[in-house]
Parts: structure tokens; C-alpha cells; sequence
């Protein structure tokens, strides 16, 4: 049987300048309850934006 991975759960990071969600990444809610922001690269406008976690 696989081992749990703990509190950890999936969440959806959308490209603030097209709005599509792009990626999906882990994190600890209870450790970091505040909302993920990156730079990662957003293949529709072909550049490196702002992606924020967004609720799916």
C-alpha cells in the first residue's frame, strides 16, 4: 500500500494576464494557509507571468 503523503493537497495555479490555469502544483494548507503566487512561464502568451493559486 502507498504511503500518505501527509496534509498536503493540490492546487491550481491561474496566469493572472490570460486566466488560464496552467499548472498544478502541492503545498501544505496548514503550514501556509495564504494563497501561492509564482512567476512560471504561460505557453498561450508565450512568457513568464504571475500565476496565482486559484479555488477548482
Amino acid at each position: 500500500m502507498a504511503k500518505k503523503k501527509g496534509n498536503r493537497e493540490v492546487v491550481h495555479l491561474q496566469c493572472t494576464e490570460s486566466g488560464r490555469i496552467n499548472y498544478t502544483t502541492r503545498k501544505d494548507k496548514k503550514k501556509h494557509p495564504e494563497r501561492m503566487e509564482l512567476k512560471k512561464y504561460c505557453p498561450f502568451l508565450r512568457k513568464h507571468t504571475l500565476h496565482r493559486e486559484v479555488k477548482k
